[in-house]
């Protein structure tokens, strides 16, 4: 299987045509069909569904796609790695992280960075912790920065020398907005709206669910979510309060949102990762010298 025929392959599924994206691709259209079909025979399964004007993917093509994105990632990542000349520090550096406040220490370091490596460019990835832990694992990101619990075996790592602080979203006119913290006990006959990563249970110790105790299997959970801004909306509808860390979602004067924080306080670390025995680029390696020197003591 050829990089080439799988960024064919890419184009098609993006373009959902064979012709636009032969047009994309500056190649002719039976030349372009003809790979596919090879592709296709070399798999042994149909990748597409073809209709008139237009084609769509097969379930078989869907996971092609996954699949084949991860690899022309990993390709381009490890190319222009070795682009770049002995002679000057440059080159791209891949983080990724989920929703934090925290993320502004990371982004002092990347300040530092670019200020004293102009050619060195950052790639942020926007993720939740499964998402981000997979793309490290897969070589398609060079750190992680992971909310806790979380399973750092693989991983080595320094801490971030804040944590993030737990409370409740929750609109101005419900009876919550007038507590000045909230407990376990005024949760308990609400509609919430919780984290999936919070509430998974994992080997790891899992302070969300400890803070609940044995009440956590009584909660009326109206919802899950991976990423807070579309709970918030859905919290603006009335449709229950989410339960999340601080300075993810506006809850300013002009919101119809505040926050509230847990009593007792729930804080959670934060951990900056990266694969054990991982071979930096020379880009990755000033990004490691500078989260140890600021962060190994934490």
């Amino acid at each position: 299987m050829e990089l080439r025929v799988l960024r064919y392959f890419l184009a098609v599924a993006r373009e959902g045509s064979v012709t636009g994206a032969a047009n994309f691709l500056h190649v002719t259209q039976p030349t372009l069909s003809r790979q596919l079909k090879d592709l296709e025979e070399e798999l042994g399964t149909k990748l597409f569904v073809r209709h008139s004007h237009s084609v769509s993917l097969t379930p078989d093509g869907m996971r092609l796609r996954k699949r084949a994105e991860e690899v022309v990632d990993m390709i381009e990542k490890t190319e222009a790695e070795f682009a770049v000349r002995d002679e000057h520090i440059g080159g791209d550096i891949h983080i990724g992280a989920g929703e934090t406040r925290i993320m502004r220490h990371v982004a002092e370091i990347i300040f530092e960075i670019r200020n004293e490596y102009p050619d060195i460019h950052i790639h942020l990835h926007s993720g939740n912790q499964e998402d981000v832990a997979e793309r490290l694992d897969k070589g398609l990101l060079d750190f992680g920065v992971l909310i806790q619990p979380a399973d750092l075996s693989k991983y080595d790592y320094v801490n971030l020398p804040e944590k993030d602080v737990w409370g409740v979203l929750t609109r101005k006119d419900s009876p919550l907005a007038a507590l000045p913290a909230i407990t376990r006990q005024d949760l308990l006959e609400e509609p919430l709206l919780l984290s999936r990563q919070a509430i998974r249970r994992t080997s790891a110790r899992n302070e969300f669910i400890e803070w609940f105790s044995d009440d956590f299997e009584k909660l009326n959970v109206a919802a899950t979510f991976n990423l807070v801004y579309n709970a918030a909306i859905l919290a603006e509808n009335g449709i229950g309060h989410v339960v999340a860390i601080s300075g993810l979602a506006d809850a300013s004067e002009a919101s119809p949102l505040c926050f509230r924080l847990l009593e007792p306080r729930l804080e959670t670390g934060l951990n900056i990762v990266w694969k054990k025995y991982q071979v930096f680029s020379p880009a990755a390696e000033v990004f490691l010298q500078k989260i140890r020197d600021r962060f190994e003591e934490v």
